[in-house]
């Protein structure tokens, strides 16, 4: 009896229009999993939440530290500027004959310098250096070595020459103290920096807006900085290093983390009960939201037989992209019967497609752009250098050596680039005309800049394809050594060596460098001429995804771009 309504019913559901078995079906299968989903965040809800304010709360002391270790390592970086500042040393070693001389490098040289640091940093509220030179005292700026003998930091100042951190007695100042560096120079000077620890920590005092307590300890466990905003329940509460290391109460979620830099840990704590309580509440509004779903289901259901139409809405639309000729398309299907299977044999033919283009059609197309590029650099060269020629002849009967030199500096390298009209060349042949822009580079920049070669001559005679060094070097000089503030002079070093079945070539200059999101998209940037991204994408032709260009850069240092080929063109 049971089988016999079974069958009755299947039959009475297939005799269903299409669309009512939509529906029905539509129906269930969102039901069942609601209603499992309620029971579910019924009992697990409040669980997972509160594990996840711990993690805000970890990531917001996380974000903390990170803010606190760039303050400090600012700090450091303007400390480090003053010990090493060549002009400070000067003024604090040297005898003066006068006052005047005096005066003048107070004026000249400390003042201006102390005056632009603090500006730059509002919480740095005073510099102070402390001598035992000839130079006299200067107000604030300039004391006695004797004036410092009385600081709780003197001794550890004398006994070390890195820079230490130090805090007051109030806890509302710290002191970054740093001893000169001399070179034969017999003399001791302490360089005092005072910071203004209630700005610095201001960020700590707004992590939340209630309930939560913040403590920073030193590297030695010692107590530097506490900060406590609790509700009417915890408000006589004192949350100090004992209670969160040795006998922390269940009734507080803390966590830790250490600055990178400097061994100080911080802690942050909240009360148990206000998590659970945000849990709560979330939880019953999760609960409302699915009882809102399940009633909503029954009228969205009945929508659902329009749905039908939207596999082949698809179907056309991502036809219409082909014909345009764009084989990058998603189009999925999880049905079987006739328009599914239609979706899936057509997505199989498209990304058929889409693989016969790329690496077929368009990599053919990209090889031709590059040799008609080449190609079109290469109109009446004979012309070129004949006129070459001519004004070589000239500059030597004027007696003009650096017309004449300049002359054939061109004239090798435009025929080491236009190499006959060939994409493939030798190592040795590409550094020759590397070599030659360089010292046409060096002449135009009146000898600005030093060159350092460092080529392994056993590996000259493999063939490469053509043009690969040079556009480096050109964008080392122009972008790099062009744009260099640091004194010194601007060197640029070109090295190749081989590996195993691999070769490098290394460019590096010591210009002004880059930021890491420009030197992550120097790849992928458009570019007017033949730059670094026409060189990678025309090693990835010959060598393969594996092979290319590799840049690494730090601002205001220099930056060095690693060039990756392969033995696989053979030796000539």
């Amino acid at each position: 009896m049971r089988c016999l309504k079974m069958k009755r019913f299947k039959q009475k559901f297939r005799n269903l229009k299409f669309q009512k078995k939509i529906i029905t079906v539509s129906m269930v299968i969102s039901l069942i999993p609601i209603a499992l989903l309620g029971l579910f965040a019924y009992t697990k809800m409040r669980s997972l939440l509160i594990e996840r304010e711990e993690t805000a709360i970890q990531e917001t002391l996380h974000q903390e530290v990170m803010q606190l270790d760039y303050k400090l390592d600012s700090y450091l970086s303007t400390m480090n500027l003053i010990t090493w500042n060549e002009n400070i040393r000067l003024a604090l070693s040297q005898k003066y004959d006068s006052n005047f001389e005096m005066y003048l490098t107070y004026r000249d040289t400390i003042d201006p310098l102390f005056l632009t640091i603090r500006s730059l940093n509002t919480d740095i509220t005073a510099i102070t250096i402390y001598t035992e030179t000839y130079i006299y005292p200067h107000g604030n700026t300039l004391r006695p070595l004797t004036d410092a003998q009385g600081k709780k930091w003197f001794e550890q100042a004398c006994s070390t020459t890195s820079p230490f951190f130090s805090l007051s007695e109030d806890g509302q100042t710290i002191y970054l103290i740093c001893q000169m560096h001399y070179n034969y120079v017999p003399y001791t000077s302490i360089i005092c920096m005072t910071i203004n620890f209630e700005s610095t920590m201001l960020s700590a005092n707004n992590l939340f807006q209630n309930n939560y307590g913040f403590l920073l300890t030193d590297s030695s466990g010692g107590q530097m900085y506490q900060y406590t905003n609790l509700d009417e329940r915890y408000s006589d509460s004192e949350i100090s290093l004992d209670l969160l290391l040795n006998d922390e109460p269940s009734d507080y979620i803390t966590k830790t983390e250490t600055l990178s830099n400097f061994g100080w840990t911080a802690f942050l704590c909240r009360p148990a009960h206000s998590i659970s309580a945000a849990a709560i509440n979330i939880t019953y509004v999760v609960l409302a939201m699915i009882l809102l779903c399940i009633v909503l289901i029954f009228f969205i259901s009945t929508l659902l037989s329009k749905i039908i139409v939207l596999p082949i809405e698809k179907l056309s639309s991502s036809m219409e992209q082909v014909e345009q000729g764009n084989y990058e398309i998603e189009i999925f299907s999880n049905s079987t019967d006739e328009i599914g299977q239609l979706i899936c044999s057509f997505k199989k033919m498209v990304y058929t497609l889409n693989n016969l283009v790329n690496e077929v059609l368009l990599s053919k197309i990209r090889q031709q752009k590059y040799e008609i590029e080449i190609l079109q650099s290469q109109i009446n060269p004979h012309f070129l250098y004949n006129s070459l020629s001519l004004i070589n002849s000239k500059a030597i009967i004027a007696g003009q050596n650096d017309i004449s030199q300049m002359a054939r500096l061109l004239s090798t390298f435009y025929r080491t680039m236009l190499n006959k009209g060939q994409q493939i060349t030798t190592i040795a042949s590409e550094l020759e005309n590397t070599k030659s822009y360089i010292a046409i580079q060096q002449m135009m920049h009146s000898q600005s800049f030093d060159v350092i070669y460092d080529i392994d001559n056993s590996i000259l005679d493999y063939s490469i394809p053509n043009l690969l060094i040079q556009p480096l070097a050109e964008n080392a000089i122009i972008h790099g050594l062009d744009h260099r503030e640091l004194p010194g002079k601007a060197i640029l070093s070109v090295s190749c060596y081989q590996e195993n079945q691999d070769i490098f070539f290394k460019i590096m200059d010591n210009g002004c460098g880059m930021s890491e999101e420009e030197c992550s998209q120097i790849l992928t940037k458009s570019s007017n001429g033949y730059g670094v991204k026409n060189v990678h994408q025309r090693i990835q032709l010959y060598y393969g995804a594996d092979y290319g260009l590799t840049f690494h850069s730090t601002k205001g240092m220099g930056t060095y771009v690693l060039v990756k080929i392969n033995t696989s063109l053979n030796k000539e």
